[in-house]
Order: structure tokens, then C-alpha cells, then sequence
């Protein structure tokens, strides 16, 4: 194992024992940091010697290649974290990526859906089918919720037991959060765990041990996969009538901040229960609340009336 693996692979197992990260957490920065290791090994470099100028070159280099903004602010963000990880475990003493500043995050709103869309991906849901049921309780918990998917499809069962009024979430770094049920959401869990016990008992039954899992499936993880729910998404996206290209599972999470915003939801409440950790990740919404409060002012101030102000102040000199 090279010098540079050797570190990747410190970082990572420092990363998951003292701050809990999930494993696509740990995968994404695993990537990101292979990445570019191997760009230094082909400057005969390695991350142990690899100086700010070194640092710079590869982010132009990640620039050439036609990297997102966001990809890039991501890859320095893992640099810049091993690289202190490093000087607190004493593998180097200085810090080269301390003065680097990266490019920042895109602020555009991630693509959303109208309220209307939605309605027609949960009426979609509600089709006849084999799995009908279960696809109503993820469709509706989804929008209710705004959960992220990982956190969806690994959802225990537990967290759903007593026709909850609240459902007990487990995020990032295993930060947990409480976020109410709509009544339609409510309704929906407690029809699939009707079905889903049913299937569970007919298994006990046949040798097999209960799942944990609210949805449960025969994978290696033993729930269903994002990549399985990515797939029933646009499934739904077709019957629904929505441009598939439009609509991925995160696209719901990003309605339910948004839908919430315009009809006057609180930023910070937004947060919590999106499960930000710094509510600059929430205000990527802001530019719904500043049309908001635009409109509000054209509509309530006197002086924003047709662009008058009724005729009833006067000029004096």
C-alpha cells in the first residue's frame, strides 16, 4: 500500500469511528481522494509531499476536465480535511491546503417540482400493482418527510411502530431528528405495515428470521436499494406524465424544502428538518422566500400599488 493510500484509508477509518459517517459519505470522499492521489502519482508526487502549489494544479486540472462548481468546491473540501487530519495526527507538519480557497457552491436551486407534479407522482403510486402499497407509503413518506433517500430506504421498522404522529429519523453521522407525519403519510405507513407484517409472519413461518426494516427486500442490505427506488421513481415519472429527465428521487426532497418555503415555513425550521448541520446548506432555498417577500410588498405597500401612490401625498418645496 503507497503512502498516499495508506493516509486515504487513516482518514477514513478516523472519519467513521469518530464522527459516525455514513458509508456513502465515506465512499464519496474515498473517490475524491483516489482521485487525487493518482493524479500526484502521475507527477511523480504523493500526498505526503504534495505542496499548496501542487494542490492548485490539480484544480485546474479538475477545471479542464469540465468538473461541475460543485464537484470541485466537494474534492478541495476531502483535500482539505486530510490534510488537517494529517497535522493533528503529527504525519505532517504544515498544512498546504490551508490557504486555498475553493470555488464555491453552486447557489442555483436544484431542479423542483410544482405542487401539481407532485400530486401526480403520488396518484401514480396509487396504480394497481404488486407493489402498490409500499409505493404509496415511500411516495408519500418522501414528500412528507423530506428525507433523504439512503435514510428512507433503511428506515427500521421500529421508527414507524403506534401510528406515529412524528417518525424518528437517523441521519448523517447518525444524527438523529424527529419530523411530523401528514395524515396522508400516517395512513399510508400504517396500510404497508399491515401488508408488509403479514409477509414477514408468513416468512417466520417458513424459517426465516423477521427484517428490521420498514422496507424490507431479499438484497445484500436487506432493505430496498436507492438504486431500486431510483429506478420506481422514474417509473412513475413516465405514468405520471413528468419529464423523467426532470425528477430523481432527490428532486422530492428538494419540493418538500421548497413547497414548505412558499407557503411560509421558517429557514431554520427547514433546516432541522432537513437535517442541515449549518443552515448556509438550507439557504440554496432563500430565492423562494425573497419572491415571497417580494410579493408582499408589491401587494401590501402602499406605494408599490400600479406604481403610485394614490394620488394623496403631495410635493412640497
Amino acid at each position: 500500500m503507497t503512502g498516499g493510500a495508506t493516509w486515504i484509508e487513516a482518514f477514513l477509518e478516523a472519519l467513521a469511528a469518530e464522527q459516525g459517517a455514513a458509508r456513502n459519505t465515506l465512499e464519496a470522499y474515498a473517490r475524491d481522494l483516489r482521485d487525487f492521489s493518482g493524479w500526484l502519482v502521475s507527477r511523480g508526487e504523493d500526498i505526503a509531499s504534495a505542496s499548496q502549489p501542487d494542490i492548485e494544479a490539480y484544480l485546474v486540472h479538475c477545471d479542464a476536465q469540465g468538473l461541475a462548481r460543485a464537484t470541485r468546491a466537494r474534492r478541495l473540501s476531502a483535500i482539505k480535511q486530510i490534510y488537517r487530519f494529517a497535522v493533528e495526527e503529527r504525519l505532517r507538519e504544515d498544512d498546504p491546503a490551508i490557504r486555498i480557497r475553493g470555488p464555491g457552491r453552486d447557489k442555483r436551486l436544484p431542479n423542483t417540482l410544482s405542487m401539481d407534479e407532485v400530486e401526480r407522482l403520488l396518484e401514480a403510486a396509487r396504480r394497481p400493482g404488486r407493489d402498490r402499497q409500499r409505493n404509496i407509503c415511500l411516495m408519500e413518506l418522501l414528500y412528507a418527510t423530506g428525507m433523504r433517500v439512503s435514510e428512507l430506504v433503511s428506515l427500521p421498522v421500529a421508527a414507524a411502530r403506534g401510528d406515529p404522529n412524528m417518525l424518528l429519523i437517523r441521519g448523517k453521522g447518525g444524527k438523529e431528528r424527529m419530523v411530523p407525519l401528514s395524515s396522508p403519510a400516517r395512513a399510508a405507513t400504517i396500510d404497508w405495515l399491515a401488508e408488509r407484517d403479514a409477509a414477514q409472519a408468513a416468512r417466520r413461518r417458513d424459517g426465516y428470521p423477521e427484517s428490521a426494516f420498514l422496507f424490507p427486500t431479499r438484497s445484500r442490505a436487506g432493505h430496498l436499494t436507492r438504486h431500486r427506488f431510483y429506478l420506481l421513481v422514474k417509473e412513475l415519472t413516465v405514468i405520471a406524465g413528468v419529464d423523467p429527465a426532470r425528477v430523481t428521487p432527490h428532486t422530492l426532497r428538494h419540493a418538500f424544502a421548497t413547497h414548505l418555503l412558499q407557503n411560509g415555513a421558517d429557514l431554520r425550521a427547514i433546516q432541522t428538518l432537513l437535517g442541515h448541520a449549518d443552515v448556509a446548506t438550507t439557504e440554496i432555498y432563500t430565492h423562494v422566500l425573497e419572491a415571497r417577500l417580494r410579493t408582499l410588498v408589491l401587494d401590501h405597500h402602499p406605494l408599490a400599488r400600479d406604481g403610485t401612490d394614490d394620488g394623496t401625498s403631495t410635493e412640497t418645496g
